[in-house]
């Protein structure tokens, strides 16, 4: 039985370090692509003339912290909030950025449930912030970047 958890304890640091390894990742993705950490609160949109605006809520910028919203310019009709959208978290001083959640007006605890297993609540930050990546990914791909960022009017 010590085998068995032996294996399944060197399991979860392996996941966890996967998932932190994620946020430096984009972190850096994040900060290639808008530098963020270097704009004042305010919003910004990105416009490669693709018809996908991308837009950038700097909502509050602490000593090692900022708060921020990336969403595209369409409304989901369902909702009737911009979609997709996430709300992150950048810690400038570990250089790591987290998809706090991707549900416009939602919380995590909305999501998943009041006193959710913190395996469920780890899978779903895994999702959140591997959907991110791919997101940031695809958004430098398309030509988004700081030359294509402005201020919105």
């Amino acid at each position: 039985m010590g085998v068995v958890l032996d294996h399944r304890n060197n399991l979860l640091p392996g996941r966890f370090e996967f998932l932190m390894g994620l946020y430096a990742e984009n972190y850096h993705r994040l900060t290639r692509l808008f530098a963020p950490q270097q704009l004042a609160p305010g919003r910004y949109v990105s416009d490669v003339d693709d018809g996908l605006n991308v837009h950038l809520h700097v909502q509050e910028c602490h000593p090692y912290t900022l708060e921020l919203e990336l969403t595209y310019g369409f409304v989901d009709a369902h909702t009737g909030q911009r979609s997709p959208s996430a709300q992150l978290r950048m810690y400038t001083d570990a250089h790591v950025a987290e998809a706090l959640h991707c549900h416009p007006g939602r919380h995590l605890w909305q999501v998943l449930g009041p006193f959710s297993p913190a395996h469920t609540v780890f899978q779903h930050r895994l999702r959140m912030n591997r959907f991110f990546s791919r997101w940031l990914e695809y958004l430098a791909e398309q030509g988004h970047g700081v030359g294509t960022l402005k201020p919105a009017d």
